[in-house]
């Protein structure tokens, strides 16, 4: 049949028409998926959106498909693109203007309210660039898409405005948005009339905040009960406890979620680095790592990977453990400054202790718990987090309050060995630390091991002060009535001198061992020849420049240079020829612990 050229006109129209419908429902589809994408993103601020991209997300139709780390930044926050000369950008330092007398004041003030260079902060955009500083075998690695979710817990107290939203953004560009559950901000009672930011002008701006939460605590709780307070409000599998001044970096959050999902009594935190309190500047990778220890004052404090560690990682990208049981299927970490529990696991094993006020102690006491309990601690190289370390704190809390933290955490877990605790501070020993009861019954219930099974096996390397040494406490002068104090000079090459002495041990505190050292933290009196200074540095048990000998007549004689501890000018430390009469070289410990215990009088002193 011959079509009419009406009846084929009408025919192309119809065509054309579905043809165009067709391809128009197709363009629905895609934008109704690129805004259900994109949708939380355009509440943010205008100048959030102006400078990220809005990247198509990647799915493989297995649901399980293994996704390469820098395919994962693509997922809503692209990389920041860096604006040459902006202030800040590429982790660079930022310097006020001397000759400005306003900035002069502003940085001033900065310091008095948060003990840092607030001014130099709020130059630096929210979200710059920064140095990543992973070991290029990181960018190599691969994680499933299906990792466990994020819930990010972040107290906050008087902080400033730049750094505080300076963490909430970071966490948000840089976290696959699949794996992050929540953002949960828990002020803890912060003064409006001090730091008005924080009121009404936190609370818009958080509004239009994706899986951003804020909550108010209407009275102090500190960092532990706070904590709490935002786990309870969280919905992720995983808890991330970030400080209010933190800085996340690219990839930061994958391997932690990734290494959880394989073992869940595995408790990771990142690899710390430095973001300058005076400048800002974020600190470039060394190449080195340290991890956390404590001292027998339960102080956290930093020291270099032992041998055993760096031989047994074969590449910049494993895991940092703790550990002399190689046999063992369970790794090894260590403290957590940062700690990133599964979620069902940090409350089976007691989450924190609720009796301990503000702050201190409360992560010696978990990494503690966590060991001895069957779990493990890590710090993963392939994440890192910048920290601003202030340089004072720049609040107070209750005086004693981390005196008692740390009895409790001795009290509950340390055994026998909280006696070398109490001799550092001696001060504590008729203190009240309150009811723990309860947390010993969680230790039993967990079928927890010994303090001992712990310095053996996990930090086998740490220095085990002896519990009957022959001499322990202030080291008292006879003429002046000071005391031997290292002047807070704590590391190798400082200088002791004399002191008022209080009573209190901490800088004041020393031991005169069966090694015939005077030990003060793994740091021993040194001399290096009879006319040099006395100094002090890491403790070697090989006699030489640190045997001394405590004679009867009160002296303190160095055995290979037979020269005397003096004390001249009033408080200076120095040798000179031993002199038995002059009373300025005249020592007493406060107690002899070896004669006390043979319970005959008996002296150990030479």
């Amino acid at each position: 049949m011959k079509l009419t050229y009406s009846t084929r006109r009408r025919y192309v129209i119809v065509t054309i028409f579905f043809t165009s419908l067709f391809w128009l429902t197709i363009e629905l589809v895609i934008l109704s998926y690129t805004n259900n994408l994109n949708a939380e993103l355009s509440q943010l601020p205008g100048e959030w959106n102006q400078r990220h991209e809005k990247p198509q997300r990647t799915r493989d139709i297995s649901g399980d498909v293994l996704i390469p780390i820098e395919d994962f930044r693509t997922l809503y926050s692209a990389m920041l693109t860096v604006k040459p000369g902006a202030p800040g950008e590429e982790g660079k330092a930022v310097y006020n203007n001397k000759n400005d007398a306003d900035e002069e004041g502003k940085e001033r003030e900065g310091y008095r309210k948060y003990s840092f260079n607030e001014l130099a902060s709020s130059k630096i955009s929210l979200e710059r660039s920064i140095p990543d500083n992973r070991p290029s075998e990181c960018l190599d690695l691969k994680y499933s898409s299906n990792l466990p979710r994020a819930s990010v817990v972040v107290i906050f107290h008087n902080e400033a405005w730049s750094t505080l939203l300076r963490t909430v953004h970071t966490v948000l560009a840089r976290s696959p948005p699949d794996f992050l559950k929540d953002i949960i901000l828990v002020d803890d009672s912060s003064n409006f009339d001090s730091y008005p930011h924080l009121n009404e002008k936190l609370e818009s701006y958080i509004s239009r905040l994706p899986k951003v939460k804020l909550i108010r605590a209407k009275t102090r709780q500190g960092l532990i009960r706070a904590r709490l307070i935002g786990a309870k409000e969280a919905k992720g599998d995983v808890l991330v406890f970030l400080d209010s001044h933190c800085e996340t970096n690219y990839g930061w959050l994958e391997p932690l979620l990734a290494r959880i999902a394989q073992n869940r009594t595995i408790v990771v935190t990142p690899d710390i680095e430095v973001v300058d309190f005076k400048t800002f500047s974020y600190a470039q990778g060394k190449g080195g790592y340290n991890r956390g220890i404590f001292n027998w004052e339960l102080t956290f404090k930093w020291r270099a990977l032992p041998d055993y560690e760096r031989k047994r990682r074969k590449s910049d990208a494993d895991p940092i453990r703790q550990g002399r049981e190689e046999e063992k299927l369970w790794e090894r970490g260590w403290m957590l400054m940062i700690p990133r529990p599964n979620r069902s696991y940090f409350y089976e094993i007691g989450s924190y202790d609720t009796e301990m006020s503000y702050w201190g102690g409360e992560n010696v006491e978990i990494s503690f718990r966590i060991w001895m309990c069957g779990g493990s601690l890590e710090i993963l190289p392939c994440s890192k987090v910048g920290h601003v370390f202030r340089e004072s704190q720049p609040y107070k809390i209750a005086e004693g309050a981390i005196d008692k933290n740390n009895m409790r955490l001795a009290e509950v877990w340390m055994d026998e060995f909280k006696e070398i605790f109490y001799a550092m501070k001696p001060q504590l020993k008729e203190k009240s630390f309150g009811d723990v009861s309860g947390r010993k019954a969680l230790r039993e219930k967990l079928k927890c091991k010994s303090f001992k099974w712990y310095l053996d096996n996990i930090i086998p390397e740490l220095n085990i002060p002896d519990m009957y040494p022959y001499g322990r406490g202030e080291v008292r002068n006879l003429g002046t009535n000071q005391c031997l104090d290292t002047l807070a000079k704590n590391e190798p090459g400082g200088e002791p001198g004399m002191y008022m002495c209080h009573g209190m041990g901490n800088n004041q505190f020393f031991m005169y061992t069966k090694k015939d050292e005077f030990w003060h933290d793994e740091l021993c009196l040194d001399l290096i020849s009879p006319g040099s200074k006395v100094k002090l540095y890491t403790c070697h048990e090989q006699g030489g420049n640190q045997k001394w000998s405590h004679q009867r007549d009160g002296t303190i004689r160095h055995s290979h240079h037979n020269v005397c501890l003096d004390v001249i000018e009033g408080s200076n430390l120095v040798v000179r020829a031993c002199d038995v009469s002059k009373l300025n070289q005249k020592w007493r410990f406060s107690s002899y612990p070896m004669s006390e215990r043979t319970n005959n009088g008996e002296s150990h002193i030479l």
